[in-house]
Protein backbone atom coordinates (compact mmCIF):
# COMPACT_ATOMS: atom_id res chain seq x y z
CA UNK A 1 0.00 0.00 0.00
CA UNK A 2 2.65 2.41 0.24
CA UNK A 3 3.59 2.28 -3.42
CA UNK A 4 0.04 2.86 -4.22
CA UNK A 5 -0.38 5.54 -1.40
CA UNK A 6 3.39 7.19 -3.43
CA UNK A 7 1.38 7.05 -6.79
CA UNK A 8 -1.76 8.08 -5.45
CA UNK A 9 0.36 11.94 -3.74
CA UNK A 10 2.35 12.09 -6.99
CA UNK A 11 -0.88 12.16 -9.54
CA UNK A 12 -2.55 14.81 -6.99
CA UNK A 13 0.84 17.29 -6.97
CA UNK A 14 0.67 17.02 -10.82
CA UNK A 15 -3.19 17.95 -10.77
CA UNK A 16 -2.57 20.57 -8.00
CA UNK A 17 -0.35 22.04 -10.40
CA UNK A 18 -2.71 22.92 -13.11
CA UNK A 19 -4.09 25.75 -10.95
CA UNK A 20 -0.47 27.25 -10.87
CA UNK A 21 -0.58 27.19 -15.01
CA UNK A 22 -3.82 27.78 -15.56
CA UNK A 23 -6.27 30.97 -14.90
CA UNK A 24 -9.83 30.42 -14.00
CA UNK A 25 -10.88 31.20 -17.17
CA UNK A 26 -8.42 28.15 -19.03
CA UNK A 27 -9.65 25.93 -16.45
CA UNK A 28 -12.75 26.33 -17.31
CA UNK A 29 -12.97 26.51 -21.00
CA UNK A 30 -14.59 23.58 -22.92
CA UNK A 31 -12.35 23.21 -26.09
CA UNK A 32 -14.22 22.33 -29.23
CA UNK A 33 -14.44 18.56 -29.75
CA UNK A 34 -14.29 17.90 -25.50
CA UNK A 35 -17.60 17.76 -23.34
CA UNK A 36 -15.65 18.75 -20.07
CA UNK A 37 -12.99 21.06 -19.00
CA UNK A 38 -9.69 20.81 -16.46
CA UNK A 39 -11.73 22.13 -13.60
CA UNK A 40 -14.72 19.70 -14.10
CA UNK A 41 -11.87 16.58 -14.29
CA UNK A 42 -10.39 17.71 -11.05
CA UNK A 43 -13.80 17.71 -9.23
CA UNK A 44 -14.68 14.52 -10.81
CA UNK A 45 -11.17 12.80 -9.81
CA UNK A 46 -11.82 14.08 -5.92
CA UNK A 47 -15.71 12.81 -5.79
CA UNK A 48 -14.77 9.65 -7.56
CA UNK A 49 -12.49 8.77 -4.72
CA UNK A 50 -15.02 9.38 -2.25
CA UNK A 51 -17.15 7.02 -3.65
CA UNK A 52 -14.64 4.77 -4.25
CA UNK A 53 -13.12 4.17 -0.69
CA UNK A 54 -16.07 5.82 1.50
CA UNK A 55 -19.04 5.22 -0.20
CA UNK A 56 -17.90 1.66 -1.22
CA UNK A 57 -17.11 1.15 2.20
CA UNK A 58 -20.64 2.31 3.58
CA UNK A 59 -18.86 5.37 5.24
CA UNK A 60 -19.83 9.43 4.69
CA UNK A 61 -16.42 10.48 3.50
CA UNK A 62 -15.07 14.00 3.67
CA UNK A 63 -17.39 15.74 0.83
CA UNK A 64 -21.08 16.89 0.69
CA UNK A 65 -23.55 15.42 -1.10
CA UNK A 66 -23.83 18.59 -3.43
CA UNK A 67 -20.07 18.67 -4.58
CA UNK A 68 -20.67 14.91 -5.07
CA UNK A 69 -23.86 15.39 -7.27
CA UNK A 70 -22.40 18.30 -9.10
CA UNK A 71 -19.36 16.08 -10.47
CA UNK A 72 -20.08 12.40 -10.33
CA UNK A 73 -19.73 10.23 -13.58
CA UNK A 74 -22.72 11.13 -15.73
CA UNK A 75 -22.03 14.95 -15.14
CA UNK A 76 -21.16 17.37 -17.22
CA UNK A 77 -19.83 21.49 -16.28
CA UNK A 78 -23.05 23.48 -16.44
CA UNK A 79 -21.82 26.93 -15.45
CA UNK A 80 -18.13 28.47 -14.72
CA UNK A 81 -17.22 27.04 -11.93
CA UNK A 82 -16.17 30.66 -9.91
CA UNK A 83 -13.37 31.56 -7.63
CA UNK A 84 -14.90 30.43 -4.53
CA UNK A 85 -15.60 26.64 -5.80
CA UNK A 86 -12.31 26.51 -7.49
CA UNK A 87 -10.42 27.38 -4.58
CA UNK A 88 -12.67 24.68 -2.51
CA UNK A 89 -11.18 22.10 -5.10
CA UNK A 90 -7.99 22.84 -5.18
CA UNK A 91 -7.47 22.50 -0.97
CA UNK A 92 -9.69 19.26 -1.43
CA UNK A 93 -7.26 18.01 -4.16
CA UNK A 94 -4.60 17.61 -1.31
CA UNK A 95 -6.46 17.72 1.91
CA UNK A 96 -7.95 14.81 1.56
CA UNK A 97 -4.54 12.21 1.02
CA UNK A 98 -3.74 12.34 5.02
CA UNK A 99 -6.74 11.95 6.70
CA UNK A 100 -8.16 8.91 4.28
CA UNK A 101 -4.67 7.13 4.59
CA UNK A 102 -4.98 7.59 8.47
CA UNK A 103 -8.31 6.33 8.02
CA UNK A 104 -6.86 3.22 5.83
CA UNK A 105 -4.09 2.37 8.80
CA UNK A 106 -7.02 2.79 11.43
CA UNK A 107 -8.66 0.32 9.85
CA UNK A 108 -11.98 2.03 9.51
CA UNK A 109 -12.97 0.52 5.77
CA UNK A 110 -13.97 -2.98 7.42
CA UNK A 111 -16.51 -3.90 4.45
CA UNK A 112 -16.47 -3.26 1.10
CA UNK A 113 -19.52 -3.76 -1.25
CA UNK A 114 -18.31 -5.81 -4.45
CA UNK A 115 -19.14 -4.11 -7.86
CA UNK A 116 -17.42 -3.88 -11.05
CA UNK A 117 -17.03 -0.43 -12.28
CA UNK A 118 -17.85 1.33 -15.58
CA UNK A 119 -14.30 0.93 -16.61
CA UNK A 120 -14.71 -2.92 -16.20
CA UNK A 121 -12.96 -3.19 -12.50
CA UNK A 122 -14.59 -5.92 -10.30
CA UNK A 123 -13.85 -4.76 -7.06
CA UNK A 124 -13.66 -6.86 -4.27
CA UNK A 125 -11.93 -4.69 -1.45
CA UNK A 126 -10.81 -1.66 -0.26
CA UNK A 127 -7.31 -2.23 -1.72
CA UNK A 128 -8.68 -3.05 -4.89
CA UNK A 129 -10.36 0.82 -4.38
CA UNK A 130 -7.18 2.32 -4.16
CA UNK A 131 -5.67 0.58 -6.73
CA UNK A 132 -8.91 1.54 -9.27
CA UNK A 133 -8.46 5.26 -8.03
CA UNK A 134 -5.04 5.62 -9.34
CA UNK A 135 -5.55 3.90 -12.92
CA UNK A 136 -8.86 6.86 -13.14
CA UNK A 137 -7.15 9.72 -11.57
CA UNK A 138 -4.57 8.55 -14.31
CA UNK A 139 -6.92 8.44 -17.31
CA UNK A 140 -8.45 11.99 -16.16
CA UNK A 141 -4.94 12.82 -16.34
CA UNK A 142 -4.69 11.92 -19.43
CA UNK A 143 -7.56 13.62 -20.38
CA UNK A 144 -6.42 16.67 -19.02
CA UNK A 145 -3.03 16.99 -20.93
CA UNK A 146 -5.50 16.90 -23.96
CA UNK A 147 -8.05 19.73 -23.26
CA UNK A 148 -4.57 21.87 -21.86
CA UNK A 149 -3.77 21.96 -25.41
CA UNK A 150 -6.42 23.87 -25.83
CA UNK A 151 -7.05 26.27 -23.39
Amino acid sequence: MEALFKAWKTSRKLLSDFYDRYSLEQLNKIPDGFNNNLIWNIGHIIVTQQKLIYKGSDLSGYISDDLLAEYQSGTKPDAFVPQKEADELKTLLTSLIEPTIDDFLKGIFINYNERTTGTGFHLVSINDAFECNNYHEGLHLGCMMSIKKFV
